[in-house]
């Protein structure tokens, strides 16, 4: 087995190996999508000297297998011919480019760090976003989940792993995470209200805004929904707080704002509670309490926004799921996605990969598409995780 040959040749392929043989093996995996960028340039960045180069590299392909080991094997016998029959290694076939693209990339569990090079490259950009080691470090993030209502009813089952998979998220992209959890629709506007007067505003580089609940179109509701009067947030409260007049400290700087929440508005309709026997839920709620005006509060506000992107969880008028023992989707997709690609792309692309992964979303007769919404971003936003 290829994978057997490898480890049997590592310590020679260690000794023997010269740094320029590595790297076009690494432009060679790197092409045949063996490895990836943040692979590559982490063998490259992170190992000083040539052997534990070699070391990373031959251990890093091995534990893909035999079929990206033979590759290995094959490129090896193409670029040192000497060296490959000096292991003992095979003769191979000519290696083959893959004949498509991996439907699925490899899932990091963590956040994959950019590399120095990356962060050199985008410095006097001026595409992008400006970010500064000083302003990574004045980062700060406002995190709202609702999880228990006054009526038990309508608790959210498996909301309390989407709080922690966010919160955790959060902190490795560098953000102190300002946490609050089963607000009433005014507690939430009084938070993000104290939100925008966070002494760490004027330093940092950004926010994120991430409001989880029960919701309907154009509101988030609070946890005494379904009393005598409406529980309610208005969304677009958070623009207007954090807009260019109320927020001056945030200006110039992106706002990202997630929202986990339905946007259901079916007149008629009746608030829909976890059932106890399905694994997938909805946050649905009906909207027929009380009229929200968003087409008045968008011409009211539109020419003082800028910066903001915002994700919601599903399209309007209908319900985005949840899994009870896992959280919502959009939160679990969130979580592959930005720890797997956050280290080379912005946040309009990490979006996007996101949403891709909703294309085939379907559980029975379920469907979902996150909606990036009101995005006034003039430039690329990066977040350059480890810096």
């Amino acid at each position: 087995m290829a994978a057997n040959e490898l480890s049997r040749v590592r310590r020679n392929f260690v000794d023997k190996v010269t740094k320029t043989v590595i790297k076009q093996l690494l432009d060679d995996l790197l092409e045949d999508k063996v490895l990836n960028d943040g692979q590559k340039n982490s063998i490259l960045e992170e190992n000083s000297a040539t052997a534990d180069m070699a070391r990373d590299l031959i251990d890093t392909v091995r534990k893909k297998g035999d079929q990206a080991s033979q590759r290995m094997i094959t490129h090896l016998q193409s670029r040192d011919e000497n060296l490959h029959s000096d292991l003992g290694l095979s003769v191979a076939q000519p290696a083959q480019p893959a004949s498509k693209p991996q439907q699925e990339p490899e899932w990091s569990t963590k956040m994959l760090p950019s590399t120095d090079t990356f962060w050199r490259e985008k410095q006097d950009d001026t595409s992008i976003y400006p970010v500064t080691k000083d302003a990574i470090r004045s980062r700060v993030a406002l995190l709202i989940t609702n999880i228990k209502f006054t009526n038990s009813r309508y608790n959210r089952k498996g909301a309390e792993k989407d709080e922690e998979n966010m919160e955790k998220l959060l902190k490795s992209l560098g953000y102190e995470v300002v946490k609050h959890t089963n607000l009433t629709g005014k507690a939430i506007d009084d938070a993000v209200i104290e939100f925008s007067k966070h002494p760490k505003l004027k330093g940092t580089d950004s926010v994120f805004v991430v409001i989880m609940s029960h919701g309907k179109l154009g509101a988030i509701l609070g946890v005494d929904l379904g009393g005598e009067k409406p529980d309610e947030f208005p969304i677009n409260n958070i623009y207007n707080h954090l807009g260019s007049k109320r927020c001056p400290a945030l200006l110039n700087k992106p706002k990202i704002i997630i929202i986990q929440a339905c946007r259901g508005e079916e007149q008629g309709s009746v608030l829909v509670s976890d059932d106890g026997h399905s694994a997938v839920v909805c946050d649905d709620v009906n909207s027929q309490s009380v009229e929200v005006d968003i087409e008045e509060d968008t011409l009211r506000y539109v020419h003082k926004e800028k910066d903001f992107i915002s994700l919601l969880s599903c399209t309007p008028d209908t319900v985005s799921y949840r899994q009870t023992d896992q959280g919502s989707f959009l939160i679990q997709y969130l979580d592959k996605v930005f720890n797997t690609f956050t280290y080379t792309d912005h946040i309009d692309d990490l979006f996007r990969r996101v949403m891709q992964l909703f294309e085939d979303f379907s559980v029975q007769s379920k469907r979902q598409m996150p909606t990036k919404d009101r995005c006034t971003l003039t430039k690329h936003f990066y977040f350059f995780p480890g810096h």
